[in-house]
């Protein structure tokens, strides 16, 4: 069984995930649910032949020495994929997102209209932050796809892998992906300010060096795009600050508050009434008020913004989950089961 074969029976499922598991025949992730194909199990030969299919020397290299491996994948028919390498019981296994050929509309991604205005402004940082596999790089690369489409600039990103290759519409879009052609974030956000860039995306914020240098480039008059890794809006803030040694956190809060622009936090739901999944956003902005609040140190009290500011295309995840319970996209169940304070939901949903 080769890879190529697996990638092109996801394709034409409409899967949006694919696991090799040693033991099992290919697993995909169809609309949000796990199913199994029909098939042989797939043995640890198998597994090698793919790898072998697929990976350059020095991709190999790293994960015989690191036992783990995040790269793309590219075949002309099946497109691009993001392939993850981890073992099991002491064996290679595959975590593979199918990456999506054409970036759908903000409508058909059901991502609120406030996304449009964080893309047009002319710097500063955005963060898109939640969970692993909610659909955060797909609205990173529809930001950046906006962007390109409406102005005449310079678009350099930084991935881990790529996932969407964006033609040349107004911008110039340099994409670096770590290990192909960059190390690591890192040291790629050192020399990406002396290569003129009007936007930087960066695929995820994962240490105290790149998040540093995120803010420095927001500060100095670009716009920067993000990810992250936390439960909601707020947490962003803490997240962020924490990362430095407490002598730092002033100076860093300061930048923060210099900086931010907004955070986007993602969650995808199951749909009530057909397959598929339903994105539910929380949405920060950036307020004089909010400003303050983190220069202050005083990160409660940006909750209370987030609940006030509707009027700046504020939302709070409770009253997004209410919002796609009215409208019928999610059940009663999901809305109650997801939201932060339950009580409240029930209240205004009775």
């Amino acid at each position: 069984m080769k890879l190529h074969t697996i990638l092109s029976a996801a394709r034409e499922h409409l899967a949006s995930d694919v696991h090799v598991l040693i033991g099992m025949p290919p697993v995909f992730r169809v609309g949000g649910e796990i199913i199994a194909t029909r098939g042989r199990p797939i043995t640890q030969d198998q597994v090698t032949a793919m790898l072998a299919e697929c990976l350059t020397a020095e991709q190999r290299e790293r994960l015989d020495r690191e036992w783990q491996l995040c790269c793309s994948v590219v075949y002309p028919d099946t497109g691009r994929v993001r392939l993850t390498v981890y073992r099991r019981n002491g064996m290679e296994e595959l975590a593979i997102r199918m990456s999506e050929s054409t970036l759908r509309t903000r409508e058909d991604l059901g991502l609120p209209s406030v996304v449009d205005d964080l893309a047009r402004l002319p710097n500063g940082l955005v963060i898109l932050t939640g969970p692993t596999g909610v659909g955060k790089t797909t609205t990173l690369h529809y930001m950046l796809d906006l962007i390109n489409a409406e102005h005449a600039c310079k678009i350099i990103t930084i991935e881990d892998p790529v996932e969407f290759v964006h033609s040349f519409k107004r911008s110039i879009v340099v994409q670096q992906e770590v290990l192909s052609d960059v190390r690591d974030y890192t040291s790629a956000l050192r020399h990406v300010l002396r290569q003129d860039p009007d936007v930087v995306a960066i695929g995820e914020m994962r240490d105290r060096e790149t998040i540093y240098t995120a803010l420095m480039a927001a500060e100095t008059g670009h716009l920067v795009i993000a990810t992250l890794h936390t439960p909601g809006a707020v947490d962003v803030v803490q997240r962020v600050v924490s990362a430095f040694p407490e002598g730092h956190q002033g100076e860093i809060r300061f930048m923060l508050a210099n900086s931010l622009q907004g955070v986007i936090a993602q969650q995808l739901l199951p749909r009530a009434a057909t397959k598929g999944q339903a994105v539910c956003c929380e949405v920060l902005v950036a307020t004089q008020a909010v400003r303050n609040h983190i220069r202050e140190n005083q990160t409660h009290m940006i909750y209370s913004e987030l609940q006030a500011g509707r009027r700046f295309g504020m939302v709070t995840m409770d009253n997004a989950l209410l919002d796609l319970y009215e409208r019928g996209e999610i059940s009663y169940d999901t809305a109650v089961s997801t939201a932060r304070r339950p009580d409240d939901i029930r209240r205004r949903a009775s």
